[in-house]
């Protein structure tokens, strides 16, 4: 898990609901602990993250498409199609045609339209974010994009899209940029994907397939899985034949239910680790008991995937 701090982009996802953002902010605190600059991109306009991370005291959430200062090294930002689109139309046009079709509504409804063009524009956005040699006026480099992708099955579309517009236009900008970008994507040197699961049956089987799609859709393998919130083993194997064997009562029945919980948790990871192979490391991060995830938990849940 070290090792995928080094390169200079990092894909986060999963299904829905397992922990993808906690991991993606996680292993961004990790990084810039050691010194990376680091930013954690959201899509489809949403902050959870900058929420969570943001300084105590900070103006509200982050505005959408703006590179978001969070201190010690970690930045931020929440793309969406629409601005992503508006800053290629100016890096590609002249600036009076550029913001004409900016204001078009017709343009708008065109590009609303295209099968896959917002996937397109966004992971754009995080191509350009980890350029050394930023295409956006005053921007500064990052040694480390992470991209907190949607749930697995429009997270592939994100990272397939470069491709699927490449072999379609063939010829021309719009084939040559989707070249390239896939080209990065495509590239396990430069692009580490993480796949985040939950130690439950849906998840696995899920992350299992994620694991098919990319190979035979992206031809990249997956670079590690994060096992999200697993409970830990309170009680050994004469504990646990103690606690079925007791008369039944309240805190029984809770240490029942618990143990057959992260017994359950156990067999699952176990049959993740095998579906996955032994070329892909599967770490686990535990179950934290707290009502929410503030900077000190994410910290030691960022510890715990790089230590």
């Amino acid at each position: 898990m070290r090792d995928l701090l080094a390169k200079p982009l990092l894909v986060v996802t999963g299904k829905g609901g397992v922990g993808k953002s906690t991991v993606a902010a996680a292993l961004g605190m990790a990084a810039a602990a050691r010194g990376l600059r680091t930013i954690v991109a959201e899509v489809a306009a949403r902050d959870d993250v900058s929420r969570t991370l943001a300084p105590r005291g900070a103006d509200g959430p982050g505005r959408s498409f703006v590179e978001r200062d969070l201190g010690d090294g970690l930045h931020h930002i929440s793309i969406d199609p629409e601005s992503a689109l508006e800053e290629y139309l100016k890096d590609q046009l002249p600036r009076g045609v550029a913001d004409l079709l900016a204001a078009s509504r017709m343009f708008s409804y065109l590009t609303a339209a295209t099968p896959g063009l917002r996937e397109l524009l966004t992971v754009g956005k995080v191509w350009e974010l980890a350029q050394p040699d930023r295409r956006t006026p005053g921007a500064h480099p990052y040694d480390l994009v992470i991209l907190d992708a949607p749930a697995t099955g429009h997270g592939v579309a994100v990272l397939t899209a470069p491709g699927t517009f490449a072999d379609a236009a063939r010829l021309g900008p719009v084939a040559r940029q989707g070249g390239i970008i896939h080209g990065m994507l495509a590239d396990p040197q430069q692009t580490g994907i993480v796949a985040v699961a939950a130690p439950e049956e849906m998840p696995v089987n899920e992350t299992l397939a994620l694991q098919r799609t990319l190979r035979d859709g992206l031809g990249q393998p997956l670079a590690a899985v994060v096992a999200n919130g697993v409970l830990p083993a309170r009680f050994t194997k004469a504990e646990g034949e103690a606690l079925a064997a007791a008369p039944p009562s309240g805190p029984i029945r809770a240490a029942r239910a618990e143990a057959a919980r992260s017994r359950g948790h156990r067999a699952q990871l176990a049959r993740l680790r095998r579906g996955v192979g032994s070329d892909v490391e599967v770490r686990s991060l535990p179950f934290l008991f707290a009502t929410t995830l503030e900077t000190p938990e994410l910290q030691r849940l960022g510890e715990e995937l790089v230590r």
